[in-house]
């Protein structure tokens, strides 16, 4: 209703316009090649607009004929492109819907109507890589390298095709001429530290590590982890070589991570080494309280060098107290009371744990304790019968493989803090692991004769 009220109004002021232009007095003489002409004003006027817009009109037919081409060539130009988004479309989802000879089809459509375009480029590549097509492949990868804007991209698909070839050093030199252009780059940087962490390079690995940007609370914690691992892989290292490097790299640790075990244990030893018992002692009832490892029971049983199995036994008494609060208390004071030859306080730690549901490690020591206390054969082949089916203790663990003691990476992997303490699998085997420096000549405080490994605690770390 408005839009028709503004255009009779706008109708009627034009025309009152042109009413009053017509009928302005006078007149207007004009002489061409010897013709004279003294229309009214107001008709000169309106016969000027007139030939105004004829001229206008004409000029705009000529310029859609003249530009006729040019658009018909941009409207073609258009089509293309929209065909090659299309295609470019069609490619991403016959790739993702598991059609690679589809994808790469439409991934050749697409670059014939967009030649420039990288992503095409990219997908035909990925293609290639997924139907096995790995020479095809490398050398769409290699072209996309020279441009600034693909190179990321086409290094990132080298290196996944190096890593389906199997080819591990290729596959970190493409991770790192990625982190050389691209430092923010998560992937490259995880591969080029699991590659140092897995060589040992650990300086270098944790140059990268306090490099890494932590913001919130979790990405500070993990970082202070992966910090406190390299420390103690440092520490453990140069344990033997250098004890006073490898006591601060163990301390180090332990500010990042207060109870870490396998770093309380380096600092434990070497500072027993060093004739300091009472700092040993006092470090390793602290992570005793936090943590419960039954690792660090022992070794605060053994922090005196030369003590008696008798003294150990004491010792063991000024951190776990009778009856024991967990199985792997009660086992860490029956090995020390086995070793004394105390029998009765062996088997009262033990009684608690000592039911239908006692562990491999129970067992066995309840097989000593009737073989040593009282000569029994039969009870002592009985345990041992039940030692066999009995549930596993708990013990370093990582992919599977089972150690002894604590290592840095996964012998499997090569991932870093891949070793928890918990139950193995009981399908697993216990195959041997490399020993560290430590482990091959232990320090001469550790016991000579050998023992069966301890549970953790239910609260342990």
């Amino acid at each position: 209703m408005i839009r028709l009220a503004s255009w009779i109004i706008g109708s009627l002021i034009i025309a009152g316009i042109a009413a009053w232009v017509i009928a302005l007095p006078g007149t207007l003489t004009l002489e061409l090649a010897g013709y004279r002409m003294q229309p009214r004003l107001g008709t000169a006027v309106v016969i000027l607009l007139v030939a105004a817009a004829l001229v206008i009109a004409i000029w705009a037919i000529a310029r859609r004929i003249i530009g006729a081409p040019r658009a018909m060539a941009k409207r073609r130009a258009a089509r293309r492109r929209e065909q090659g988004v299309d295609a470019l479309s069609n490619a991403v989802i016959a790739l993702q819907a598991g059609d690679p000879a589809r994808a790469r089809l439409m991934a050749r459509e697409a670059q014939a109507r967009l030649p420039d375009n990288g992503a095409a480029k990219l997908l035909e590549a990925r293609a290639d890589l997924a139907l096995g097509d790995m020479p095809a492949a490398r050398e769409h990868y290699r072209a996309l390298i020279a441009s600034e804007k693909t190179a990321v991209a086409a290094l990132t698909g080298l290196y996944d095709q190096a890593r389906a070839q199997d080819r591990p050093d290729a596959a970190l030199t493409f991770a790192r001429k990625t982190l050389s252009l691209a430092p923010e780059t998560g992937w490259a940087s995880q591969a080029v530290f699991d590659d140092l962490a897995r060589r040992g390079q650990w300086a270098e690995a944790v140059g990268m590590v306090n490099a890494e940007p932590a913001t919130t609370r979790e990405e500070k914690a993990r970082k202070r982890r992966r910090q406190a691992v390299i420390e103690t892989a440092r520490a453990r290292e140069s344990e033997l070589s250098q004890p006073n490097s490898a006591l601060e790299h163990a301390l180090t640790a332990l500010k990042l991570v207060p109870d870490f075990v396998p770093a309380a244990l380096i600092a434990a030893r070497i500072y027993s080494n060093r004739n300091e018992a009472r700092r040993a002692q006092s470090l390793l009832r602290r992570i005793w309280r936090a943590t419960g490892h039954p690792d660090v029971a022992a070794l605060y049983a053994h922090s005196q060098p030369g003590a008696s199995a008798v003294d150990r036994l004491k010792r063991m008494g000024e951190i776990i107290e009778m009856p024991p609060p967990h199985r792997a208390a009660g086992m860490a004071m029956a090995r020390a009371a086995i070793d004394a030859y105390d029998w009765a306080r062996a088997r009262e730690a033990l009684a608690p744990f000592a039911d239908a549901d006692a562990t491999q490690g129970v067992a066995s020591l309840m097989a000593e304790i009737e073989e040593g206390q009282n000569g029994d054969q039969g009870k002592a082949r009985e345990w041992l019968a039940r030692a066999v089916r009995a549930p596993r203790d708990p013990a370093w663990t990582a992919d599977g493989i089972v150690s002894d003691e604590w290592e840095p990476v996964s012998p499997v992997t090569g991932q870093l803090d891949a070793f928890e303490w918990k139950v193995p699998v009981a399908s697993n085997s216990r195959p041997q692991v490399t020993p560290s420096p430590a482990a091959a000549a232990p320090p001469a405080l550790l016991p000579a004769e050998q023992s069966l490994p301890l549970a953790r605690a239910e609260n342990a770390q």
